[in-house]
């Protein structure tokens, strides 16, 4: 696999933020009580990621190490003010849903660290890989808990109804404690997979390795 496939693959995978990083837990619990809101904050975070990353990588040698953190938070600003507008004025329903939530993307811990981490260090290419790679990774994530919360909380899925009228939800899906419950349940489903591959991996790399010997 190319550099920019590993980039790419990275965010999904291995350093997937919500379920490796457990990074960005605050929007990932509220605003997951239904799928649609998860795509609409994961898309948000998202163009916010691309374009800081983009923008902080043509800036890396030009801004001062001694204010690199003011100045990432004040170009994140920039897209985060950008994002807010614009779905203000087009998806004015999920702005409302949203919430303080889309503001707060100027404080989320995904976006500072993928500027410290990797966008500060990285060609414009690879950060932007790096952004959009993150920015899906985050997307799919916080979907698939809404999802999970939308179904069993109010038997829906993007608002169109699965079990029918007779179906009772488990209305604490919809609440706080459900979002740690089902969070929790898919974090170690997600470790549980990923240790099991990796108990793979290492098994076929010793059978090589005797085969070889």
């Amino acid at each position: 696999m190319s550099k920019a496939g590993k980039v790419f693959t990275n965010g999904l995978f291995n350093e997937n933020p919500t379920f490796r990083l457990v990074l960005g837990t605050c929007p990932t619990l509220a605003v997951t009580t239904q799928a649609m809101n998860g795509i609409g904050m994961g898309l948000a975070a998202t163009f916010v990621l691309l374009g800081s990353n983009i923008v902080i990588s043509l800036l890396r040698k030009f801004i001062p190490d001694k204010v690199r953190i003011p100045a990432f938070i004040v170009i994140i600003c920039m897209f985060v003010t950008s994002v807010q507008m614009l779905m203000h004025a087009f998806v004015p329903e999920l702005y409302k849903s949203l919430g303080i939530f889309i503001p707060l993307i100027v404080v989320n811990c995904i976006i500072l660290a993928r500027a410290e981490a990797f966008a500060s260090k990285n060609s414009v290419l690879y950060s932007a890989i790096d952004g959009f790679g993150m920015g899906i990774g985050f997307t799919v994530a916080i979907t698939a808990i809404g999802a999970i919360r939308e179904l069993i909380g109010n038997g829906t899925i993007f608002g169109a109804s699965v079990f029918g009228s007779g179906f009772e939800p488990m209305l604490i899906a919809a609440l706080a404690p459900g979002g740690f419950i089902v969070f929790g349940l898919m974090l170690a489903l997600v470790n549980a997979v990923s240790n099991r591959d990796k108990k793979d991996v290492e098994a076929e790399c010793a059978l090589d390795e005797k085969e070889a010997a």
